[in-house]
């Protein structure tokens, strides 16, 4: 019989990462590179496995990622997104754990633009009455 494989996206700030879940020990490769290489601060693999120790499902699934854009923690937000997202799609009963925990709450901020005439997206340049 095939292995069957779980697709879900995760997105965060410009971050995009698309995980495919299989049945496994718990291997995660993140371009195809162990994730202890691609992210190379823990705090970033804390956060990623988060979904996976709520759901005590950290030795039963294999995760290829592919993520692109953004920055380390943006990267990171997006792949626990679709991490998240894949638990869910293999078993409904993860669904109220995960969202009680936020994990499959979509974090909507982004960088907010740069005006014209002002320094930044809200900095100005010093004011002078004369």
């Amino acid at each position: 019989m095939a292995q069957t494989k779980i697709y879900a996206t995760g997105r965060r700030k410009e971050s995009v990462a698309r995980v495919y879940m299989s049945q496994g020990t718990g291997k995660i490769t993140i371009n195809r590179q162990p994730i202890n290489e691609y992210f190379r601060r823990q705090t970033l693999e804390l956060l990623i496995r988060q979904p996976l120790e709520s759901t005590d499902s950290l030795a039963n699934f294999d995760f290829e990622v592919f993520v692109k854009g953004g920055g380390w923690t943006g990267q990171a937000g997006a792949v626990r997104l679709g991490i998240a997202r894949c638990l869910v799609q293999s078993d409904e009963k993860n669904k109220k754990s995960l969202r009680a925990a936020g994990f499959l709450t979509r974090d909507a901020r982004q960088v907010e633009r740069k005006k014209y005439g002002h320094k930044k997206a809200r900095k100005s340049f010093q004011f002078s009455k004369r």
